[in-house]
């Protein structure tokens, strides 16, 4: 029984779906502090970075850059290879629930628009890696802001992240 119930549960289970990501940074005028931007999402009001689904005939470094664009109105420099991976369940319009794997690229902002597609729809706020890190519920994706921030600074200690409460 123990064997026909594991194998149901193979054939129900789905491999996670695709999406992909940026992680938009500065540096302040003086480039002496990392900044994120994060934003709230439209649905559920949580913290999180700009992602999207793949699109046809662009990589994805692109279609992060593109996300980034359309989500909180930022251009500049992104990465083509990943800074790294996180998942999440998504729910779909459908009501199902789903594994989401998000891949993620470094985006340097030269440009914050004055308007966007998505202007107005979600609060965006730039914050240290570590203050990013404890806005969000994804804990790889503390992670990688984490790992971000040292990446970009070795030399700096990270702050510990709070306990969700």
């Amino acid at each position: 029984m123990d064997r026909l119930t594991g194998n149901l549960r193979l054939m129900l289970q789905r491999p996670a779906r695709q999406q992909y990501a940026a992680l938009c940074y500065r540096l302040t005028k003086k480039r002496t502090q990392l900044e994120v931007l994060v934003a709230t999402s439209r649905d559920t009001g949580r913290w999180v970075i700009p992602k999207g689904w793949p699109m046809k005939d662009r990589k994805a470094h692109q279609v992060a850059e593109r996300e980034a664009y359309e989500e909180v109105g930022v251009k500049g420099k992104v990465e083509k290879d990943a800074l790294g991976f996180f998942h999440y369940r998504k729910t779909l319009d459908s009501g199902l629930k789903v594994l989401v794997r998000v891949q993620v690229h470094a985006l340097e902002v030269a440009d914050c628009l004055k308007n966007f597609p998505e202007k107005g729809s979600r609060k965006l706020e730039w914050v240290s890696c570590e203050e990013a890190a404890n806005r969000v519920n994804e804990p790889e994706l503390k992670i990688l802001f984490l790992r971000f921030a040292e990446k970009m600074d070795p030399l700096r200690s990270t702050v510990p992240i709070k306990a969700a409460g």
